[in-house]
């Protein structure tokens, strides 16, 4: 399981999560920051330092934001 990035960040992009990741999961999109969940070791860094408070928990996306799930997915398919 891995954290998520949500639609908070497209008004933000802070950057706050790119620098606190120990293992360099997080990449900017055009929009928004995206985590690799491949790569993500669920340390809950990036979650703590968020502005906006949108990074979840894969498990406690809200139901309005589940479509981010996939977009983080795909955004590392390419």
């Amino acid at each position: 399981m891995a954290f998520v990035i949500t639609s908070p960040c497209k008004t933000e992009k802070a950057a706050e999560c790119v620098e606190v990741c120990p293992v360099d999961c997080i990449e900017e999109g055009e929009d928004m920051f995206y985590i690799d969940p491949d790569v993500c070791i669920d340390c809950g860094a990036c979650e703590a330092v968020c502005p906006v408070e949108a990074i979840f928990i894969e498990d406690e996306v809200p139901e309005e934001e589940s479509e981010y799930i996939e977009l983080n997915r795909k955004f590392f398919e390419n």
